[in-house]
């Protein structure tokens, strides 16, 4: 796996900014962050709404580009790829979980987890059984013909899970993964992420909830635009 040679990093934010509108207007979302993240590292970041700790994931993720500052990913300087370069980059390296679970209703949740490994070109049988694989590993074993709407939000995020980690990603980003579930099927979540991280796969979870974040290695805490502690 390829580091920031400079740091030992795996991903690296130096003196990021994100300035979105002129003049008056102006908002300054990120102001010059700095950060590094390790491989194995389980982080957990927490702000009030508009502290830029969205901003900053969407630009971890490879979703949105600095206004100024540097991001490295992977020994790749971010800022100086082209859109098709980022694409690739993301789908073959980062993996996502979202609040929402943006499954695609009309597939099973064996097709849904399928999908990044169409667009990396992976075989059909490869595909079929290392989404199988997956879904097994978040305990949907029994359930990879269903679609969404014959699954439980809890499974739902399970399945969201499966799809993130399905191209072993070198970091992923999971933005409020268990908003919208009650508190048992949180824990269960929760605890898919703790095991993901002691397999050894580098973590980054978004979250409001302070009992969430006390199970990361590391609480960044977000404050205008940059990490207050």
């Amino acid at each position: 796996m390829a580091i920031n040679p400079s740091s030992g990093a795996i991903a690296e934010l130096i003196n990021i900014s994100k300035i979105y509108g002129e003049g008056a207007t102006q908002v300054r979302a990120v102001n010059e962050l700095n950060l590094k993240v390790f491989k194995g590292d389980y982080l957990a970041v927490m702000g009030t709404s508009g502290s830029g700790k969205s901003t900053a994931m969407n630009i971890l993720g490879c979703l949105d580009r600095p206004s100024s500052g540097s991001y490295w990913l992977l020994g790749q300087e971010v800022n100086k790829l082209s859109d098709d370069d980022l694409a690739t980059l993301r789908n073959r390296h980062l993996g996502f979980v979202f609040q929402q679970f943006h499954l695609l209703s009309n597939m099973s949740a064996l097709e849904n987890v399928e999908l990044p490994m169409i667009y990396a070109n992976v075989p059909v049988s490869e595909r079929k059984e290392r989404a199988a694989a997956a879904l097994q590993r978040v305990g949907l074993g029994e359930r990879l013909k269903n679609k969404p709407n014959q699954l439980s939000g809890g499974q739902q995020q399970r399945v969201a899970i499966a799809r993130a980690i399905i191209n072993r990603p070198a970091l992923l980003l999971a933005d409020e993964p268990t908003g919208a579930l009650d508190s048992d099927t949180t824990r269960e979540i929760l605890a898919i992420f703790d095991q993901l991280n002691q397999e050894g796969m580098t973590v980054l979870l978004v979250t409001h909830e302070q009992d969430v974040a006390q199970r990361a290695q590391r609480v960044l805490l977000f404050r205008d635009g940059h990490i207050a502690n």
